[in-house]
């Protein structure tokens, strides 16, 4: 392991290193749209400092972004990181108040947001509605949408003389045009607050976890020592996951272009574009969430090994081999062809999968993180990783199971190191509860660890499910929802097939007394079903419902056994 000076451990010093050694090079590209040199990226960085510096951003200060992956998104996050204010990104799903409440709680004094959000908030002013709001940015083309400076004239006024004011700076203070040796951020090196990440939108339950330059330090350093040299030579990567989630912000983004990497965009997302994208761009390296694989695998592979053919061609051993490699090079082929590894992460893989996988010798691996380490935890290089584990711990991060016998008992797994957050914003006990005084951050995820570091996850004690892209979801959250209804006892929420299904107990006093029949109920609660996905982001949606008989389980402290249901059979 490589050592470092603390007065290095800043991001902002990676992303200047990257600027410089990258500047003729292609960075950012929507895909299938515009594309910025790192020369672009710097011109545009210098322009939005010279901006906040003459309206009165400063340092330290709260800047939201809100919107699909872009290349303008990640120019505007570099822009403020760089300047030292506190990024705040926001999931572009998220409903209008889910994300109005991250705003407010955050005391963002800009927000950065796509076209979709703006219409989504429609004729509401942020900056009339909040007080530290200062103004509305439209992250397409950096126009101002809603401002407090309204005594200045229009906002379209207003957006015209602030990019006048920049431009007119920066060609006073680059005469000559900006040149790699005019790169020079502050360092902020260190517990330099860098990052408010919430966990989720809702009023009650959302987090917003706070990331130093030194975590996100922390995990883009560590990429770059370990992938460096087998990805960065003419590099390239597809941006699929969100941007606002720290999966997809370090591994997708972040340690790439600090790698001088070519990054593209895709500003819309299907499988179709995605593996269009692939076999275009042939990306070094693939990262990945578990649903995505799956759906790949059993779409592309599956269908081959049930065929009768096949599995007894499988049990020859030489022929075995050579259709085992046959199916991996078409399987490598879909992504592209060129990558060194597909990196899983953001929930368990699923071990049938997970055993295709490694059994056809397709080069992918597991990781192990939360948005309180930025994320990464745990990683191994795809040729040692073991199926059912998701590696070591990083780079200058320490791991420990809580149990009196780590490698046969399952206790919960604790972290150490650089890549711990400073805690939660505005939230005191909360961060007491998940740092305890010896500095050991409690995951609240359960695992064994084997006598050479390696770890297993078995279970996830925060409930947590994954969406489509890597969104975090919170069963709890939607189960509120549910619970607040008419005909709702009380219900759970579980996930099939990377789809969500709600459990629910139904009020039977409550149906008797509005004169709802048995045969009628089902009707009525599959109504509130599609009532309640008004409040929620797409990827949040109840697939279905299936109505319990009895009452669910529950501990002593009453709350529901929620693991006895997890498997559940529910509808198609």
């Amino acid at each position: 392991m490589k050592t470092y000076n603390e007065a290095d451990k800043s991001l902002n010093l990676l992303i200047e290193r990257a600027i410089r050694d990258g500047w003729g090079k292609p960075a950012l590209t929507d895909y299938q749209g515009q594309t910025l040199s790192f020369s672009d990226v710097a011109t545009t960085i210098a322009k939005i400092h010279l901006a906040y510096e003459s309206n009165g951003i400063k340092p330290g200060d709260n800047i939201a972004l809100c919107g699909r992956n872009c290349a303008n998104w990640a120019v505007a996050f570099m822009a403020t990181i760089t300047y030292g204010a506190v990024v705040v990104p926001i999931l572009h799903e998220f409903k209008p108040e889910q994300i109005y409440n991250i705003l407010e709680h955050s005391e963002s004094k800009l927000l950065f947001a796509s076209d979709n959000i703006i219409k989504e908030f429609g004729t509401d002013d942020l900056t009339a509605q909040l007080p530290e709001m200062q103004a509305v940015i439209n992250v397409s083309d950096y126009s101002i949408t809603h401002s407090k400076c309204k005594a200045e004239g229009s906002v379209a006024d207003i957006s015209q003389r602030i990019h006048r004011q920049a431009n007119e700076a920066f060609n006073a203070k680059y005469p000559n045009g900006l040149k790699p040796d005019d790169i020079n951020y502050p360092a902020n090196a260190g517990d330099h607050l860098a990052i408010i990440n919430y966990t989720s939108g809702s009023t009650g339950k959302s987090k917003g976890v706070m990331l130093s330059q030194k975590n996100l330090w922390n995990n883009v350093q560590f990429g770059i020592d370990i992938l460096g040299d087998k990805i960065s030579n003419d590099g390239t990567i597809v941006s699929i996951l969100p941007m606002a989630h720290m999966y997809g912000l370090a591994f997708e983004i972040l340690s790439e272009f600090c790698m001088s990497m070519h990054i593209y965009f895709l500003t819309k997302l299907s499988p179709t574009l995605i593996f269009k994208a692939f076999a275009e761009v042939k990306p070094t390296l693939i990262v990945s969430v578990p649903l995505i694989i799956e759906k790949v695998i059993r779409r592309m592979v599956m269908p081959r090994l049930q065929d009768i053919r096949i599995r007894t061609l499988l049990h020859l051993p030489v022929i075995g081999r050579t259709v085992k490699h046959g199916i991996c090079k078409k399987l490598t082929e879909a992504f592209g062809g060129r990558f060194y590894e597909v990196i899983i992460g953001g929930a368990a893989l699923s071990d049938d999968v997970s055993n295709i996988l490694h059994d056809i010798g397709f080069r992918y691996t597991v990781g192990y993180g939360t948005t309180e380490c930025a994320p990464l935890i745990t990683y191994a290089d795809f040729a040692i990783y073991q199926p059912g584990t998701c590696g070591k711990a990083i780079d200058r991060m320490e791991v420990r199971i809580n149990s009196t016998d780590p490698a046969n008992i399952v206790g919960e797994i604790l972290v150490k190191g650089d890549g711990v957050m400073l805690g939660y914003f505005k939230n005191e006990q909360a961060t007491n509860e998940a740092i305890d005084s010896d500095g050991w951050y409690h995951t609240g995820d359960l695992g064994v660890m084997q006598a050479d570091g390696t770890i297993s996850i078995r279970g996830r004690s925060k409930n947590m499910l994954l969406g489509p892209n890597g969104q975090n979801i919170y069963p709890e959250e939607i189960e509120d929802k549910l619970n607040a209804m008419m005909l709702v006892a009380e219900s759970v929420v579980i996930q099939k097939s990377g789809r969500l299904y709600a459990l629910i107990y139904p009020d039977h006093d409550e149906a008797e007394a509005a004169g709802i029949s048995a045969k009628e109920l089902s009707l009525a609660l599959d109504k509130t079903r599609r009532e309640v996905n008004q409040e929620l982001p797409a990827y949040e949606q109840i697939a279905g419902i299936k109505i319990m008989q009895q009452e669910f389980e529950k501990t002593p402290k009453k709350s529901i056994k929620r693991f006895l249901y997890l498997d559940e059979e529910v509808g198609n």
